[in-house]
């Protein structure tokens, strides 16, 4: 149902979709849908938390094992390496589901109130992974973690995602290639020959 929901929300977006056309999709009783979420906007929250988790398990993205494999690397570059990755894989599943909800919550104000005003957790995320990365052997001395998670907070946006992997088709792969030379010649002291450019005209 979840699958179902996130795909019709994405392609005809959530205010054109109804319960009726979700529960024909997942091949369930439309009764079924309300049993288990009790009303569209509920149905969204949970479409939202599991594309972001990856699955329906209530593990918060910091306690998740790509995060701690960010926050044990020994080194800065390998903990950018590790936060790349993993959040090519959140991107992957959240990016348009993120941009359909941002489009909903500007016209319906039950959208709005599941997500109250406050700090962007995903900013939260990267902020905390900033500031371990800096610390680390191989990062900048003259990025501090602040400037630091600014960096990452919009490289590694949805938005950008989007941009360059659905408006220009790259291949995932190769958004992540870009992103990881991106940050590394920002926020490391070495990041290397700049090979990038040639890897990213290739899936």
């Amino acid at each position: 149902m979840i699958e179902a929901a996130g795909a019709l929300f994405v392609e005809q977006g959530y205010g054109a979709t109804t319960l009726r056309e979700i529960a024909d999709r997942a091949g369930v009783a439309v009764q079924t849908i309300y049993f288990v979420f009790r009303n569209k906007p509920s149905l969204l929250k949970e479409l939202v938390d599991v594309a972001i988790a990856g699955d329906d398990d209530p593990v918060p993205t910091m306690d998740r094992p790509w995060f701690a494999e960010v926050m044990t690397a020994p080194t800065a570059e390998s903990a950018l390496a590790a936060l790349v990755a993993g959040t090519r894989r959140t991107l992957e599943r959240i990016a348009a589901i993120n941009e359909m909800v941002h489009a909903a919550a500007t016209t319906d104000p039950e959208i709005r109130e599941l997500w109250p005003d406050q700090e962007d957790p995903r900013y939260t995320v990267i902020s905390t992974a900033a500031q371990s990365l800096t610390k680390k052997p191989g990062a900048s001395p003259a990025v501090p973690a602040d400037v630091a998670a600014d960096i990452i907070y919009a490289v590694l946006s949805p938005e950008l995602f989007l941009v360059l992997t659905r408006d220009r088709a790259w291949p995932a792969p190769r958004w992540e290639r870009w992103a990881h030379h991106t940050l590394s010649s920002q926020l490391l002291v070495d990041n290397g020959p700049l090979l990038v450019s040639e890897e990213t005209r290739t899936p």
